[in-house]
């Protein structure tokens, strides 16, 4: 239970930061970026495109791959499935232990 824990919380931060990533690219209209595109920045515009691309990337393959690992650790629920197999079990052998009776059709009615 703790690991699905884990992942889902691994997940939605992944998803929190993709969200963030994909908003601050340059888009066709603009976006967020041009606000950092200025001359006098530290890596220069087409540095930051690569790697605000590259972090997409990662954290895209990220997200898929946390995904695919919950469902190893999606806590199973067989204890309600034991119980319900038990108790048909039971009530089979229950069956098998009882007599059955003579089936008697009931009487007609002849007219």
């Amino acid at each position: 239970m703790a690991f699905y824990i884990l992942v889902s919380v691994l997940i939605l931060i992944v998803c929190v930061l993709m969200t963030l990533v994909v908003l601050v690219q340059n888009s066709k209209g603009g976006g967020l970026a041009s606000n950092f595109a200025s001359s006098n920045q530290f890596m220069g515009v087409r540095k930051t495109a690569d790697f605000l691309e590259k972090s997409t990337w990662t954290l895209a393959i990220t997200l898929l791959v946390l995904s695919l690992f919950s469902i190893f650790v999606i806590p199973k629920t067989q204890v309600k499935a034991e119980a319900s197999q038990s108790e048909i079990q039971k009530q089979i052998d229950d069956s098998k232990a009882a007599p059955i009776k003579d089936f008697q059709a009931p009487p007609t009615q002849k007219k």
